[in-house]
């Protein structure tokens, strides 16, 4: 797998997410957590969506250079594996919307597929690090 391509793609489906966090938070809750938010969490839900348009832009044009080092790659791992296990543990404390199980797996097969990028890349350098 072509870690430029892997983290192209994760970079544009953040940003989409980011944008429609942006225009409607509220839809985005009630698909993934089966809930209704307060206008405070329309606000915080609107930041989310700024910050993932950030992390799409910023990744996007590492996908020309994609490293394991590259911090664009450490961001986008670290966000996936990590908002993975969040958003499955907020379902198995009954937060239970449409796509939150389908979302929870689609991030752990992105972190999934960064890290074996990132080991096949390490072997085709001869990185032992």
């Amino acid at each position: 797998m072509n870690m430029g391509k892997l983290l192209a793609f994760a970079a544009v489906i953040e940003f989409g997410t980011g944008l429609v966090l942006m225009i409607e938070p509220a839809m985005v809750v009630r698909l993934l957590l089966g809930a209704d938010i307060s206008e405070g969490g329309m606000l915080v839900g609107r930041f989310f969506g700024i910050a993932l348009l950030g992390l799409g832009l910023a990744c996007w044009p590492a996908r020309l250079c994609a490293t394991s080092d590259s911090p664009a790659f450490r961001a986008m791992l670290v966000y996936n594996l990590l908002i993975a296990l969040y958003l499955a543990y907020l379902g198995t404390g009954g937060h239970l919307g449409v796509l939150l199980w389908p979302v929870v797996v689609f991030h752990a097969v992105v972190a999934l597929l960064l890290v074996w990028a990132w080991s096949i890349q390490r072997r085709v350098t001869g990185v032992s690090k």
